[in-house]
């Protein structure tokens, strides 16, 4: 049997909390760790129940979801966090990509978006809503077009860098150009490092404004 992805709900109000993890305990492959009200309960049940992906919400009580992602992504790298807010603002969407969100769904979204959303943060991808994969490109279109790196990536990690916009994780990345996992990881690392980023779905959205990738490469939840 798969070993169910272990969820942490993040979210002050109740009974949204109450909602989402009855709607996660109809999937068999997810399994619903716990459930906290604020960001601070959010980073020290992170440390304690070592969940998979977290469902955060970004305004709450004693610490918001921006610090608690930047806190999570820094301490605990191996946890994914997928946003699930009513939010779409500017102030809200870049925030929490930089401080490491691989995911942002808006609680608008249906049911099945959001255990789909979940399967792709776990695997590693990037997870958009198509809104909010757009406001993200029209913001990074519009920024300056002054290189953001003096040390250019080679061609391999320029093939990489669209494999990554596409949604591959680096099993796939490794199996496709016939290379193993470790080498596909430190390219990754090399990548994000040279064009000064903090994830995987920067990574794509900058590849997305190079125009390496269309924006239909980015992952989206089926059905959007």
């Amino acid at each position: 049997m798969t070993t169910p992805i272990r969820v942490l709900i993040v979210d002050d109000h109740a009974i949204v909390r109450k909602g989402i993890r009855a709607l996660l305990a109809t999937e068999k492959d997810i399994q619903v760790v716990g459930e906290v009200g604020d960001g601070v309960e959010a980073v020290a049940q992170t440390l304690a129940l070592k969940p998979d992906v977290i469902l955060m919400d970004l305004v709450m009580p004693k610490m918001d979801g921006i610090e608690a992602t930047r806190r999570i992504t820094t301490d605990q790298p191996g946890t994914r966090i997928l946003v699930l807010t009513s939010f779409a603002a500017d102030d809200k969407v870049f925030p929490a990509i930089k401080a490491g969100a691989l995911g942002y769904l808006l609680k608008d979204s249906g049911p099945d978006e959001l255990v789909q959303a979940i399967h792709q943060v776990y695997r590693g991808e990037p997870s958009l809503a198509p809104s909010i994969a757009r406001k993200v490109l029209t913001e990074m279109t519009g920024a300056s077009k002054k290189p953001i790196t003096i040390d250019p990536l080679t061609e391999r990690e320029m093939e990489i860098l669209r494999l990554i916009a596409q949604g591959r994780n680096n099993k796939e990345i490794a199996e496709q150009l016939v290379i193993v996992e470790m080498t596909v990881r430190t390219h990754v690392s090399n990548i994000l490092s040279k064009l000064h980023l903090a994830s995987r779905t920067q990574a794509a959205l900058y590849a997305l404004k190079e125009g390496l990738a269309s924006i239909d490469d980015v992952p989206r939840p089926e059905g959007t």
